[in-house]
């Protein structure tokens, strides 16, 4: 439904304003020209957003526009960075290339041979892109019963991800997701499950499973009964060594109504509340990319809903160029969340997928921006860990940089490792000051060979 009105405390609406609705409109290339703030754009702007749009996936509301860009500020404004896609994100030559196809197509000019073209060469930038990092088809998938388990993955012994089909959408995308491939419709590519049965079937049999994540998309875009669906079958007999049920989400910063005023807000209320009666852990892991994403007064009182259940609340998000590349504004993201009563968690690096090339940072300046942030804050800031790489061998942490046998070296570790043995053990990677990602460091020396062998035997079983 689209929303009437702003809401609570907004970025272009008064300060202390009381508007409620009870959905939020939804704007996709379909529906594009409907965005009133759209045509206050340059054409120059508008352009670009259709062409990289072509590509990476487009989806914004109307909460995020009135209530997290800042439009005075575009299209410098870090929040229409973070939702709405860029020239830069795509090669100068993909986004000429692209661009061209886009103009004919308009013009009426060998349209259909041009929309054609635009498919293929929109096929072959996607392929490029990296869809899917780190294994996750190749070696994150189990097989379970002769087959391979649809819709999970499951990369760390004690953890296992569950991608329930209704919830691999969004309220709106993120330029840098590195699930983009979700949403796109490149076959063979997405994660989904149809039925949690399986699923909890594999659960049985794997008891060193003590988490499950249930992630996508953005599982809070699905129904309260399509929750309970997924949920209450995790809380039943035979599943008593999971213990924590964890779930991925940006509701918190993009539809923060979910839990106040949404029609069946309630509903999901009490579901949560059964999870928590059951004696386990519920984990909201939600994500928080800026400071601004925590100003709206409704962002505290969903989360003293949550947290007023026996939930908790652990914060994440990628250190992103663009958006929050300096201390000051994660001083001021951890800040708030300690105040908000939640738990900072991690600092990522921006992964090796989707227009990582206008995100990225060097691994030595993602390490001092970190150090500076936490640095300035209490010890209770200090539970979030980066910058962390979700590699393919497991989540590697870069710790700092020191002199090792007269050579400056990066010291690192595993926080997770599919090979369970090499976690929380340091070791070194020759320093390169211009390095974004684990594939670009070299071992310091031979006794650090074994850390970087992404294949190595010993990766716990997850065949049946």
């Amino acid at each position: 439904m689209a929303c009437a009105g702003g809401h609570g405390n907004g970025r272009n609406s008064p300060r202390g304003a009381t508007d409620i609705c009870r959905g939020s409109k939804q704007y996709t290339l379909r529906n594009l020209h409907e965005i009133p703030e759209y045509h206050s754009l340059p054409e120059e702007l508008q352009f670009e957003l259709e062409v990289v749009g072509q590509v990476l996936p487009f989806k914004t509301s109307r909460y995020v526009l009135e209530q997290l860009v800042d439009w005075k500020r575009v299209p410098d404004d870090p929040l229409y960075r973070l939702t709405l896609p860029q020239r830069g994100m795509l090669r100068p030559e993909e986004f000429r290339a692209v661009a061209r196809r886009v103009k004919q197509i308009r013009a009426g000019t060998n349209a259909e041979r041009a929309q054609q073209e635009l498919q293929e060469l929109v096929h072959r930038i996607r392929y490029r892109l990296n869809p899917q990092p780190a294994g996750q088809l190749e070696k994150n998938v189990p097989v379970f019963e002769g087959k391979p388990l649809e819709g999970v993955q499951h990369k760390y012994r004690e953890t296992a991800l569950y991608f329930p089909k209704a919830g691999q959408s969004c309220f709106a995308y993120c330029t840098f997701c590195f699930r983009w491939a979700q949403f796109v419709g490149i076959e063979g590519l997405r994660f989904a499950a149809r039925s949690v049965d399986r699923f909890v079937r594999y659960l049985k049999e794997h008891p060193t499973v003590t988490d499950v994540l249930i992630t996508g998309g953005d599982p809070m875009v699905m129904g309260a009964q399509q929750l309970r669906e997924t949920i209450e079958p995790l809380l039943g007999a035979g599943l008593e060594h999971v213990r924590t049920i964890r779930i991925g989400t940006k509701s918190l910063s993009y539809w923060p109504h979910r839990y106040i005023d949404d029609p069946d807000g309630e509903a999901v209320l009490r579901l949560f509340s059964r999870v928590v009666e059951s004696g386990r852990q519920l984990a909201i892991m939600a994500q928080f990319n800026h400071p601004r994403e925590l100003e709206p007064r409704i962002v505290a009182r969903a989360s003293r809903r949550l947290l007023g259940l026996g939930a908790i609340i652990r914060t994440q998000s990628p250190l992103l160029r663009h958006i929050n590349d300096t201390p000051g504004l994660w001083r001021q993201l951890w800040q708030r969340q300690i105040e908000l009563g939640m738990v900072p968690y991690y600092m990522f690096v921006e992964r090796d997928t989707g227009p990582r090339e206008y995100f990225e940072l060097p691994l030595s300046r993602a390490y001092r921006i970190y150090r500076e942030a936490v640095s300035g804050l209490s010890g209770l800031a200090r539970t979030a860990r980066g910058p962390v790489m979700s590699a393919t061998p497991g989540k590697v942490e870069v710790q700092g940089v020191a002199n090792v046998g007269g050579r400056k070296c990066f010291v690192l570790r595993y926080i997770q490792a599919r090979d369970a043995s090499r976690v929380d053990r340091p070791f070194f990677a020759e320093y390169d000051p211009d390095a974004t990602w684990f594939d670009q460091l070299k071992p310091a020396s031979a006794e650090c060979r074994e850390f970087f062998d992404h294949y190595q035997a010993g990766v716990h079983q997850v065949e049946n």
